[in-house]
Protein backbone atom coordinates (compact mmCIF):
# COMPACT_ATOMS: atom_id res chain seq x y z
CA UNK A 1 0.00 0.00 0.00
CA UNK A 2 1.66 3.54 -1.03
CA UNK A 3 0.86 6.18 1.55
CA UNK A 4 1.84 8.84 -1.12
CA UNK A 5 -1.06 10.31 -2.90
CA UNK A 6 0.82 12.59 -4.91
CA UNK A 7 3.99 14.27 -5.78
CA UNK A 8 3.67 18.16 -4.98
CA UNK A 9 6.79 19.39 -4.32
CA UNK A 10 10.38 20.04 -3.89
CA UNK A 11 11.92 22.85 -1.35
CA UNK A 12 14.67 24.23 -2.19
CA UNK A 13 16.25 27.22 0.58
CA UNK A 14 17.80 30.55 -1.21
CA UNK A 15 19.09 33.19 0.10
CA UNK A 16 17.88 35.86 -2.62
CA UNK A 17 14.18 34.92 -3.72
CA UNK A 18 13.58 37.42 -6.09
CA UNK A 19 17.19 35.96 -8.56
CA UNK A 20 16.01 32.29 -7.40
CA UNK A 21 12.61 33.09 -8.99
CA UNK A 22 13.80 34.95 -12.22
CA UNK A 23 16.18 32.11 -12.75
CA UNK A 24 13.07 29.79 -13.01
CA UNK A 25 10.92 31.97 -14.69
CA UNK A 26 13.13 31.95 -17.19
CA UNK A 27 13.15 28.36 -17.46
CA UNK A 28 9.14 29.10 -18.30
CA UNK A 29 7.91 28.18 -14.86
CA UNK A 30 5.36 30.62 -13.16
CA UNK A 31 5.20 31.96 -10.03
CA UNK A 32 2.19 30.48 -8.18
CA UNK A 33 2.25 31.85 -4.94
CA UNK A 34 4.11 34.48 -2.53
CA UNK A 35 3.40 34.57 1.09
CA UNK A 36 5.45 35.46 4.69
CA UNK A 37 5.51 31.96 6.42
CA UNK A 38 6.02 32.71 10.17
CA UNK A 39 4.11 31.42 13.65
CA UNK A 40 3.37 28.16 15.80
CA UNK A 41 2.51 26.21 12.71
CA UNK A 42 5.86 26.61 10.14
CA UNK A 43 7.90 26.49 14.01
CA UNK A 44 6.27 23.14 15.04
CA UNK A 45 6.77 21.95 11.19
CA UNK A 46 10.06 22.80 10.78
CA UNK A 47 11.38 22.85 14.38
CA UNK A 48 13.00 26.04 14.26
CA UNK A 49 11.26 28.50 17.04
CA UNK A 50 10.56 31.78 15.53
CA UNK A 51 11.43 31.35 12.11
CA UNK A 52 10.13 34.04 9.54
CA UNK A 53 10.47 33.34 5.94
CA UNK A 54 9.15 34.03 2.37
CA UNK A 55 8.20 31.18 0.16
CA UNK A 56 7.26 31.62 -3.45
CA UNK A 57 5.91 28.00 -5.36
CA UNK A 58 6.41 27.99 -9.01
CA UNK A 59 5.09 25.17 -11.46
CA UNK A 60 5.64 24.68 -14.93
CA UNK A 61 3.09 25.05 -17.60
CA UNK A 62 1.75 21.48 -17.51
CA UNK A 63 1.23 21.72 -13.51
CA UNK A 64 2.66 18.98 -12.00
CA UNK A 65 5.25 18.76 -8.97
CA UNK A 66 6.10 22.64 -7.82
CA UNK A 67 9.82 24.28 -6.59
CA UNK A 68 9.30 25.73 -3.31
CA UNK A 69 11.49 28.64 -2.84
CA UNK A 70 12.11 29.75 0.69
CA UNK A 71 14.51 32.54 2.06
CA UNK A 72 14.52 32.68 6.08
CA UNK A 73 15.27 36.41 7.43
CA UNK A 74 14.66 34.45 10.53
CA UNK A 75 17.10 32.81 11.72
CA UNK A 76 20.20 33.68 9.65
CA UNK A 77 20.84 31.44 6.73
CA UNK A 78 23.04 28.60 6.94
CA UNK A 79 25.71 28.63 3.28
CA UNK A 80 26.13 25.35 1.76
CA UNK A 81 29.07 24.79 -0.55
CA UNK A 82 28.41 27.19 -3.76
CA UNK A 83 30.06 25.07 -6.53
CA UNK A 84 28.48 21.62 -5.28
CA UNK A 85 28.78 18.49 -7.29
CA UNK A 86 26.71 15.63 -7.89
CA UNK A 87 28.81 13.72 -5.36
CA UNK A 88 27.92 16.04 -2.43
CA UNK A 89 25.12 14.48 -0.10
CA UNK A 90 21.67 16.25 -0.27
CA UNK A 91 19.52 17.19 -3.25
CA UNK A 92 21.31 16.70 -6.12
CA UNK A 93 19.14 18.26 -8.91
CA UNK A 94 16.03 19.39 -10.44
CA UNK A 95 15.39 18.17 -13.52
CA UNK A 96 13.05 19.63 -16.53
CA UNK A 97 12.42 18.33 -19.69
CA UNK A 98 12.41 21.09 -22.35
CA UNK A 99 11.45 21.46 -25.88
CA UNK A 100 14.41 23.19 -27.21
CA UNK A 101 17.70 22.87 -25.18
CA UNK A 102 19.87 25.03 -26.75
CA UNK A 103 17.64 28.05 -26.60
CA UNK A 104 17.00 27.31 -23.32
CA UNK A 105 20.64 26.98 -22.95
CA UNK A 106 21.36 30.85 -24.53
CA UNK A 107 18.72 32.49 -22.39
CA UNK A 108 20.41 31.08 -19.23
CA UNK A 109 23.49 31.67 -20.34
CA UNK A 110 22.95 35.32 -21.51
CA UNK A 111 21.69 35.42 -17.90
CA UNK A 112 25.36 34.54 -16.27
CA UNK A 113 24.57 30.84 -16.01
CA UNK A 114 26.85 28.34 -17.18
CA UNK A 115 26.94 24.27 -17.79
CA UNK A 116 28.25 22.15 -14.97
CA UNK A 117 29.93 19.90 -17.44
CA UNK A 118 29.00 19.75 -20.95
CA UNK A 119 25.53 18.78 -22.86
CA UNK A 120 25.76 15.06 -23.26
CA UNK A 121 23.66 12.83 -25.55
CA UNK A 122 21.97 9.17 -24.69
CA UNK A 123 21.71 6.85 -27.73
CA UNK A 124 19.41 8.65 -30.33
CA UNK A 125 16.74 9.64 -27.34
CA UNK A 126 18.08 12.25 -25.00
CA UNK A 127 19.99 15.61 -25.11
CA UNK A 128 20.98 16.13 -21.88
CA UNK A 129 22.99 18.78 -19.45
CA UNK A 130 23.23 20.18 -15.79
CA UNK A 131 23.07 23.60 -15.57
CA UNK A 132 24.26 25.96 -12.05
CA UNK A 133 22.08 28.18 -11.30
CA UNK A 134 21.62 31.01 -8.37
CA UNK A 135 23.17 29.53 -5.17
CA UNK A 136 24.87 26.72 -6.67
CA UNK A 137 21.28 24.75 -7.50
CA UNK A 138 22.15 22.66 -9.67
CA UNK A 139 19.18 21.87 -13.05
CA UNK A 140 18.97 18.89 -15.58
CA UNK A 141 17.45 20.18 -18.91
CA UNK A 142 16.85 17.09 -21.39
CA UNK A 143 15.57 17.24 -24.72
CA UNK A 144 14.07 14.71 -26.11
CA UNK A 145 15.27 13.51 -29.60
Amino acid sequence: MSFVKHFDHVGITVADLDKAIAFFESLGLAVEGRMHMEGEFVDTVIGIPNSRSEIATLRAPDGGTGIELSSFTHPDHQPGSPAPMSTELGLRNVAFEVNDLDAALERLAADGYGLVGGVGQYEDIWRMTYVRGPEGIIVALAQRI
